[in-house]
């Protein structure tokens, strides 16, 4: 096996990655091999820019990486014979990180508040309870507001349907309704969504936008 100082410098480093979509749709894992480490003695090769080469000795695909200064890296080892890549190794494992870095902050979970009321609510307690809403909704939290009917109450639903409608209107410059107003058992319930974008959301914008 050729051996070779670029080669070695190399994977010193000790390249792992996770999984990741490159170019042609091959992928790599955490344990793919790279550069002297392929021990297959002929690989199906592939360029960086997804010219499919053929299938050459291994000396042969490791001097074709090193004449452009890049990695090979053996991205489908099940094959017969592996294929592997000609590709940046440093350059992928650094998009790799950012994009999980970028996949992370977008599954953050998702808070939801929750906001009770009477259909009879009184008129003071109605806008205290809306104050919370929309302190909830500048936080970026959505929110579900519950009318909770007791007794004869359920009789006159239109209450708590005009109820929900009222705290609509009112906080429509921060949120959408989500889920419109439905009965469920003696409860009626509606989502808000805020339409602002929560806090920090321009700075994440300006990293992704950085990188």
């Amino acid at each position: 096996m050729l051996r070779c100082p670029f080669f070695r410098a190399r994977t010193r480093a000790g390249r792992r990655a996770g999984t990741f979509r490159h170019g042609g749709g091959f992928s790599t894992s955490t344990d793919a091999r790279t550069n002297e480490k392929i021990r297959a003695p002929e690989v199906r090769l592939v360029d960086e820019d997804g010219t499919q080469l053929g299938v050459v000795p291994i000396k042969d695909a490791m001097q074709i990486a090193i004449d452009k200064d890049l990695d090979l890296v053996e991205v489908a080892p099940q094959a017969a014979p592996p294929v592997c890549r000609i590709m940046d190794y440093s350059k992928f494992k650094y998009e790799a990180t950012q994009k999980a870095k970028r996949a992370r902050k977008h599954q953050s979970m998702v808070v939801i508040k929750e906001i009770k009321l009477r259909p009879k609510i009184e008129t003071h307690d109605f806008e205290t309870k809306k104050k919370h809403v929309v302190r909830f909704l500048k936080a970026g939290a959505k929110v579900k507001v519950t009318i909770m009917f007791r007794g004869r109450e359920m009789t006159h639903t239109e209450l708590g349907r005009a109820l929900l409608d009222r705290l609509a209107g009112d906080v429509a410059e921060l949120a959408k309704i989500e889920s419109m107003p439905k009965l469920d058992g003696r409860n009626m319930i509606m989502t808000l969504q805020p339409t602002a974008p929560p806090p920090g959301h321009e700075e994440e914008k300006k990293e992704q936008a950085d990188a």
